[in-house]
């Protein structure tokens, strides 16, 4: 704050002498006036020093009073007030304001909240005492064993907290079928074996072909044999001859770039709802979609489409088959189309049941 002080200069001393002494000391005079030899102005606390150790030696009068405080864009910014309203929300930003759970199950949401309330996950709690992501998403699958994945949004003082949820297993229980063997539906190397019950008949790293038998339902030890039948999966490497036909323009929507909005609302000014420390801060983000198209050329078998044929073959698979390697034998560019035949190495379960006959 700077204080101004009002002077009142008067006597029968040389007031324009000590005028021009303030002048040379530099002294900031304000709004002066000499009305029948009696000036008055303002000045500050440096003036005020000057003025009083030369008012003697120019023989004049002086009485100062209190101006108060100096008014104007200046006074505004060099104010104690300016300083708290800029560093509200500084502190504000340190602090975690709110906390979210986005899912469509209100069970799961329940119990998520309940357990970040548990951990003090909460608004008002600072931004630096919250634990890592990693731990938090740690924590929460523990205790929620119907969690496949955890995914945070945190934007500002924000945090949103996803649940992936893991898909339903049934409890249905499948319909005893006959006594069955395990045999090759196609041909490949064997990775590994996952068998319920049954006994071997191949063995890691063999080759086999379709219709080879790989596990056994029929057990027989010494003289006895016992009919359990076969049960499991078999996983094996094997090649797979792909087709494919894409049109040479490919159309696609992206996200753009999301805009998030901060305001700030003080508890004096009017609010629609009862103030608390939540809404003290309101986001809005907008998000804008963008689309375009892709041209394919030659050059981007390896970069694009490879990448998109093996999420369509993926995706039209049911199994849990991975693709270990692929290699293309043509690509062709014709006719605004792109078509070609690429072998994708699959590593997948190729076992599948074939009933023991009475016979065996």
């Amino acid at each position: 704050m700077h204080k101004r002080y009002e002077i009142r200069v008067s006597g029968d001393g040389d007031l324009a002498g000590f005028l021009t002494k303030l002048v040379a000391a530099k002294v900031k005079v304000l709004s002066l006036s000499v009305v029948d030899g009696v000036a008055r102005f303002r000045t500050d606390r440096h003036g005020l020093k000057v003025i009083r150790s030369n008012r003697r030696r120019y023989r004049l009068k002086v009485k100062m009073s209190n101006a108060g405080i100096e008014s104007g864009a200046k006074g505004i910014f060099t104010s104690n007030l300016f300083l708290i309203v800029c560093l509200i929300p500084f502190v504000a930003s340190l602090f975690l304001w709110t906390v979210e759970v986005e899912s469509d199950r209100p069970e799961v949401v329940e119990r998520i909240d309940q357990k970040l309330e548990k951990d003090s996950i909460v608004p008002l709690r600072l931004l630096a005492s919250i634990p890592d992501e990693g731990e938090i998403r740690r924590q929460l699958m523990l205790d929620d064993p119907s969690l496949s994945w955890v995914r945070f949004r945190r934007v500002g003082t924000s945090l949103t907290v996803i649940p992936m949820l893991s898909p339903l297993a049934t409890n249905e229980i499948e319909a005893e079928g006959p006594p069955s063997d395990l045999i090759a539906r196609t041909g490949g190397v064997i990775t590994r074996f996952e068998l319920k019950k049954g006994e071997r008949v191949s063995h890691v790293h063999q080759t086999v072909k379709k219709g080879d038998v790989l596990a056994t339902g029929v057990l027989v030890q010494g003289d006895k044999t016992a009919v359990v039948g076969a049960d499991g999966a078999v996983y094996a490497d094997y090649w797979v001859e792909y087709s494919f036909s894409l049109p040479q323009i490919i159309g696609y929507r992206l996200q753009g770039q999301e805009t998030v909005e901060f305001s700030f609302n003080f508890p004096w000014q009017p609010q629609e709802e009862k103030w608390s420390p939540k809404s003290f801060i309101q986001t809005e983000r907008h998000a804008n979609e963008k689309t375009g198209q892709l041209e394919l050329s030659e050059g981007m078998e390896e970069t694009v489409i490879i990448p998109l044929l093996k999420n369509k073959f993926l995706s039209e698979s049911l199994s849990k088959a991975i693709i270990q390697d692929e290699k293309v034998l043509h690509v062709s560019f014709d006719n605004d189309k792109v078509s070609g035949t690429v072998l994708f190495l699959i590593n997948d379960n190729i076992a599948v049941k074939r009933p023991i006959s009475r016979g065996e």
